[in-house]
């Protein structure tokens, strides 16, 4: 489908004067024509209303503008969000006092069978209780109860056997 001459002519006079004015609001020139292209969708979806404005360049520019203040919004909003992370995980550094032990705690997890590896993860590495390592993994509230129990006394024993065994 081929554009109406008039709307083709207005894209071609209207668009150096609108990514200017976006790259001057945005800082950004590739986002200012990312814009501006979008203006231009949203005019030629209503070409046959926005002909007859007394500015069709003002309400594509209006409608620009708009863009660009929403994008400008969300640029706003992720810096925040980034920021945010960045303070929290730089709290959360964590430094295993003994690297040795920690390595020994990991491979007597990877040693467990699957369903009571699952479960251990999800309770003790990400935090759930039971009731929504239940729900999570599809299990009943009980069953996930014992895969947790005989996790621990695997664990347990696994770990303190290789205690006594540096010592």
């Amino acid at each position: 489908m081929q554009a109406p001459r008039d709307l083709t002519a207005f894209i071609a006079a209207e668009r150096p004067r609108l990514v200017a004015a976006m790259t001057l609001q945005l800082g950004d020139r590739a986002v200012a024509e990312e814009v501006v292209q979008e203006a231009f969708v949203r005019a030629a979806a209503r070409w046959s209303r926005v002909r007859e404005l007394d500015s069709p360049g003002g309400w594509t520019w209006r409608v620009a503008h708009n863009l660009a203040t929403s994008t400008l919004r969300r640029r706003a909003i992720e810096r925040r969000v980034q920021r945010r992370l960045e303070a929290q995980d730089a709290g959360r550094v964590h430094h295993d006092p003994d690297p040795i032990a920690g390595e020994r705690v990991r491979a007597a997890v990877a040693a467990l069978p699957e369903r009571q590896r699952e479960v251990v993860v999800l309770r003790h590495y990400l935090g759930h209780d039971g009731p929504a390592i239940a729900a999570i993994t599809g299990q009943s509230h009980d069953n996930v109860r014992k895969l947790l129990q005989r996790a621990s006394e695997r664990l347990r024993a696994v770990l303190v056997e290789e205690t006594r065994d540096v010592r």
